[in-house]
């Protein structure tokens, strides 16, 4: 499993081994024509990808293990812990159903939540304090989310893109994430049964595997040490662990499947 793609000029370097007389600019430009490989139902990402969440979290009869769930036991671990510094502001990225805006917010956190699927906000303004912010649409777009946020929280969000999508993830923490803030992450971790894809990077655009997630990316501890240190996030982890599957009456989240993580950027 090689997860290579993380700069701009990894996804020019993609560009020009797929489309050979693509034009020379890098940018929006390359983002966009990669994702022209997918096609519209493969598409979790972008605005665009807002009519499959709908369905998504509109089909009550789908087993959604944390649709009804509390917040993600190693937040909860790190806000009662002190981890993540004095309350100040929040951005929680694929906010679902505002579980864990929900917990930052009765800790006294100043809360942007944002989600692609209209049909989940509407569940998380009944479950989170009028305080919590609520924003619909792409989060690496959305002008409303400025910074500097002293945490950011990524619970799946990250494992749901593709990887000529990865650099926009990192200079959205360049952009939003002040000095000495938190990432605290959940994502799919490599090697556990049910989690996501091990395919390569590289698999993703060619070959049988093409056009599709495959359900998400799964990532080695490596990887996303790596991939967060990387400019122009630049952020050093300070913990890294398979997430904690909680007994039922502590009203947490946790699957033995995915990664805990706490990252933290420079001062």
């Amino acid at each position: 499993m090689l997860r290579h793609i993380r700069t701009t000029d990894d996804v020019r370097a993609l560009v020009d081994e797929l489309f050979p007389a693509a034009p020379a600019p890098a940018g929006e430009d390359d983002l966009a024509l990669l994702d022209t490989l997918f096609p519209a139902t493969a598409d979790r990402w972008s605005e665009d990808g807002s009519a499959w969440w709908d369905a998504f979290y509109g089909d009550t009869g789908r087993p959604v293990p944390f649709r009804d769930a509390g917040p993600d036991e190693h937040l909860a671990a790190y806000l009662a812990a002190g981890r993540l510094g004095a309350p100040g502001r929040a951005l929680d990225l694929g906010c679902g159903t505002g579980r864990n805006a929900a917990e930052l917010a009765a800790r006294g956190w100043e809360v942007d939540a944002v989600d692609l699927s209209a049909t989940v906000l509407a569940t998380a303004r009944t479950r989170v304090p009028a305080s919590v912010r609520l924003h619909h649409g792409d989060a690496f777009t959305l002008p409303a989310l400025t910074g500097p946020y002293d945490l950011v929280h990524d619970s799946g969000c990250f494992h749901h893109l593709p990887p000529h999508r990865r650099p926009s993830h990192l200079a959205l923490l360049a952009r939003v994430l002040g000095p000495g803030g938190h990432l605290t992450l959940t994502c799919f971790a490599s090697g556990r049964p049910d989690s996501g894809s091990e395919l390569p990077d590289a698999a993703f655009y060619r070959g049988e595997h093409a056009g599709s997630l495959h359900g998400g990316l799964a990532y080695s501890a490596d990887a996303l040490r790596d991939i967060f240190a990387s400019p122009p996030a630049s952020l050093s982890c300070e913990e890294l662990r398979p997430m904690r599957v909680p007994v039922l009456d502590e009203g947490l989240f946790g699957a033995d499947f995915l990664w805990a993580g706490l990252f933290r950027r420079g001062a």
